[in-house]
């Protein structure tokens, strides 16, 4: 397979991800969460400007270029980045996880709708478990709709407009390099979260001093690991094998994230979540088009062997 190393350069990335939803648990309810958040991506955005540079990619962006790189900045940072912070104070990350895993089947619905593609009747069947899962995943929230749902709605803001953002990328990346657009979103992303914590967080900057060492590592580690070599890599993904197609190795997001809330935060999975997993993946492998691809796969290999020689 041509694309092998892309394949195994995305699941690294996912393990990655996954991992970081509970971290981003620890983060926020260490620091104040939209001031962490600027400083988590200006590290990352600084982060990947070092490697462009290095690998001398980097360069001035065209004028439609800059719109893409706002609109970007808006959608896969400032939107994406505060919704999970604000969502993973008044969540588990175990739920925030699991509403995460959404993001293929949100990429491939945006995909559907922007770009006037009416969704087949497995695709809809996809969306339809897709939700049912999310749904079950709420209700196992511990206090039912009443006590999660507005940390749940705010991850699943988050992943909407990440999937948005996919989108906005793949188009992008036919002229920017995915990598590059990553680093000055990442910049411009932070400063607009900075000046919006400022007037959210009037106390954020002097609560850093309080903050211990430790935390300081997870959020190192988040902002250089997670968010600058993952959206990098996650971003020149799209560039070379669309976004749809990337969005579907999403899916190992829950299970990672599962497993890491279990480990760093000894939180419970209960078997309304393991529920919520089953419907979560069959709804993405659905409605992202995974199931129909492998079934024409599948058909073909059967053509060739029905035309080849004796």
């Amino acid at each position: 397979m041509k694309n092998l190393k892309i394949y195994l350069i995305l699941v690294g990335t996912m393990v990655v991800w996954g991992v970081n939803v509970p971290v981003l648990k620890i983060i926020v309810e260490r620091f104040m969460p939209i001031t962490a958040t600027s400083i988590r991506i200006f590290i990352a955005g600084i982060t990947v400007f070092v490697i462009l540079s290095w690998f001398k990619l980097v360069r001035k962006p065209t004028k439609k270029e800059v719109i893409y790189i706002v609109l970007g900045s808006l959608l896969s940072v400032v939107f994406h980045h505060s919704f999970l912070a604000m969502g993973l104070t008044k969540t588990t990350a175990v739920n925030g996880g699991l509403i995460l895993g959404l993001g293929p089947l949100l990429t491939a619905i945006l995909a559907s709708v922007l770009l006037k593609e009416i969704p087949s009747f497995i695709r809809v069947i996809g969306f339809l478990l897709g939700s049912l899962g999310v749904f079950i995943t709420v209700l196992a929230g511990g206090n039912g709709l009443s006590g999660g749902s507005v940390g749940d709605l705010y991850v699943f803001l988050a992943i909407t407009s990440q999937a948005l953002s996919f989108i906005l990328i793949s188009k992008a990346a036919k002229t920017l390099d995915p990598r590059l657009l990553t680093g000055y979103m990442l910049i411009i992303g932070a400063i607009i979260l900075f000046i919006i914590s400022l007037i959210k967080e009037p106390g954020g900057l002097q609560s850093l001093s309080k903050v211990e060492g430790s935390s300081w590592a997870w959020l190192l580690a988040s902002g250089i690991f997670a968010t600058a070599l993952g959206h990098m890599i996650y971003n020149f993904a799209i560039g070379r094998i669309g976004a749809a197609e990337a969005s579907i190795f999403m899916n190992l997001n829950i299970f990672f994230a599962l497993l890491g809330s279990a480990l760093l935060l000894g939180e419970q999975i209960k078997a309304a979540h393991l529920f919520g997993v089953v419907f979560i993946v069959a709804g993405v492998i659905l409605g992202s088009g995974t199931y129909e691809i492998l079934m024409l796969r599948r058909i073909e290999r059967r053509k060739r062997k029905d035309v080849s020689p004796l």
